[in-house]
């Protein structure tokens, strides 16, 4: 019997048949708004967190309403990296079991010739990232002059990218009528004048909020470190914590590759993914992922951006990410389809002051952990190892063994049983005890009555120093030095206090001023 709550939406009877073999229960909040929308023709713009059914929300539609009687190309989806372009391919392909569409996925890293063999024999849907759909649009085998659906799809990282002119040059090679669809995270007005400019007035903007913007079901902790501790204070926590399957978030590529080799040199299963690897190796690991052939994924934001694994146990924050939208979406990646998940950030005493403001705009509580002791360790892993045991007791799996044990007397057995736990346990345990991990915060993480928190789009990247600001902060506001706090300059933002008396002045004189040729953009970053 077809889903009836799917059914209402006015899906087709192929669609809906495959979403009852996937066993979808009901649809989700994003579903149910935007899907009728589709239907109906209407332009959307879907604006909902990462993991709550966007990708099934226009595959879906989509799948229900294009033919293939004149064998073109009819759907064109656009994403910012190959694994998420890859990983909508194959939510289509999931909802095309019953029906016969043609659906291709191109990005760079894979055969173009194969790519273009597949185009000229025929094709229905394409979902590819902007430079390998340029590509081969400009080699004149992926025409979209019969496109009836263009969809961004994470258009926020796409602009994020530096996307926006490849977007409009694709756009533009298409015909006028067509139903366009912008699904984000995030809204930012660069999304509101993509979509004023790319759309019919009369789009639909459908805005799904929650109560708070990380799941309730996520538990959230940090721990404080330095440089010189970062690595070890992980492994204590990986050590106490033992996930069946966890996702490490690092910024650069050559800081994942850093920590891969430090947690191989330690024993611990892991693998990397970043933007230098080949796409080959990479759909490779993140299959290997999805199949428990290790344990930990080391990232960078951009390579994990798209991936959609269910059954996290962790998310760790190796290093902050820029701003607290990256933070939502990286800690999204546990906590999916109501499961309970953990996430943990190590950060320095200049950093805590960027989760407080997380809690707030979040709406969530981030607390403060102390490193496990030895001990502590210790009996985390025992139990861990005793429950293995235990799983193997009941499976049966250990009489091929008894012929090697059966005749040991009951010293011999307890001597024997306490070396393999002994063995067991320095083979789980990559922590080295003799390391102090004592740190103590510094002023920067603590609150200044009277002040409120902001950030400015300027940071390390933009040449920006201390010095700099306060000088340019004076000029353009005429506000003393002295009311500025807290300067803590990232790679593309800054957080600083602002002395209440003078937050609207300064927010009123900063609007549209540049600074090293960038235009500013100030907000409060903790609200009242």
């Amino acid at each position: 019997m077809l889903n009836e709550t799917f059914k209402q939406l006015g899906l087709s009877k192929h669609v809906l048949t495959s979403i009852d073999t996937l066993g979808y229960q009901e649809p989700s909040k994003i579903q149910k708004e935007v899907i009728p929308l589709i239907i109906d023709g209407y332009d959307v713009v879907g604006q909902a967190q990462t993991g709550t059914g966007k990708t099934l929300a226009f595959a879906a539609s989509i799948l229900s309403k294009i033919d293939v009687k004149d064998n073109v190309i009819k759907a064109l989806i656009i994403a910012p990296t190959r694994e998420l372009a890859l990983q909508i391919s194959e939510e289509f392909e999931a909802l095309n079991r019953s029906h016969h569409f043609h659906i291709l996925s191109v990005f760079g890293g894979s055969s173009i010739e194969l790519q273009t063999r597949a185009l000229k024999k025929g094709v229905d849907i394409v979902v590819g990232t902007p430079g390998r759909i340029m590509d081969l649009m400009k080699r004149r085998v992926l025409k979209l002059d019969q496109l009836e659906y263009f969809v961004l799809d994470e258009a926020d990282e796409m602009l994020n990218m530096g996307f926006e002119e490849d977007i409009k040059y694709i756009f533009e090679k298409t015909r006028t009528e067509k139903q366009v669809l912008l699904f984000s995270a995030t809204m930012p007005n660069a999304i509101l004048k993509l979509a004023s400019n790319y759309m019919k007035p009369d789009y639909q903007h459908i805005v799904i909020e929650s109560t708070s913007k990380t799941a309730a079901n996520i538990i959230q902790n940090y721990y404080v470190v330095n440089e010189k501790i970062r690595i070890e204070a992980l492994c204590r926590i990986l050590d106490l914590k033992s996930p069946k399957r966890a996702i490490i978030f690092c910024q650069r590529k050559s800081e994942v590759d850093e920590l891969l080799t430090a947690l191989s040199a330690r024993n611990y299963s892991a693998e990397a993914m970043h933007g230098d690897i080949s796409q080959a190796m990479r759909i490779q690991t993140l299959n290997r992922f999805k199949e428990n052939g290790f344990t930990y994924l080391i990232a960078t934001d951009v390579a994990a951006r798209g991936i959609h694994v269910d059954h996290i146990d962790l998310v760790v924050n190796y290093n902050l990410p820029q701003d607290i939208e990256s933070y939502i979406h990286r800690i999204g990646r546990t906590g999916r389809a109501g499961e309970s998940g953990e996430a943990i950030s190590l950060v320095t005493p200049g950093g805590v002051a960027f989760l407080k403001d997380v809690e707030v705009k979040a709406n969530c509580k981030i607390e403060k952990k102390e490193f496990p002791n030895k001990e502590e360790i210790y009996t985390a892993k025992r139990e861990k190892v005793f429950n293995q045991i235990e799983e193997v007791i009941e499976s049966d799996k250990y009489k091929d063994a008894l012929e090697y044990v059966r005749d040991f007397n009951k010293d011999q057995l307890i001597k024997y049983a306490s070396s393999l736990l002994h063995l067991l346990l320095e083979q789980e345990i990559g922590s080295n005890f003799a390391k102090e991990l004592h740190i103590k915060e510094d002023a920067r993480s603590r609150k200044i009555p009277g002040f409120t928190r902001v950030f400015l789009t300027i940071g390390k990247l933009d040449h920006l120093k201390r010095g700099t600001l306060l000088d340019f902060l004076k000029e353009k506001t005429d506000i003393p030095k002295e009311h500025f706090q807290n300067i803590d300059i990232v790679s593309k933002f800054t957080f600083m206090d602002v002395k209440n008396e003078s937050l609207d002045k300064c927010m009123n004189r900063l609007y549209n001023q540049k600074l090293n040729d960038r235009v500013i953009r100030i907000e409060k970053a903790k609200k009242k």
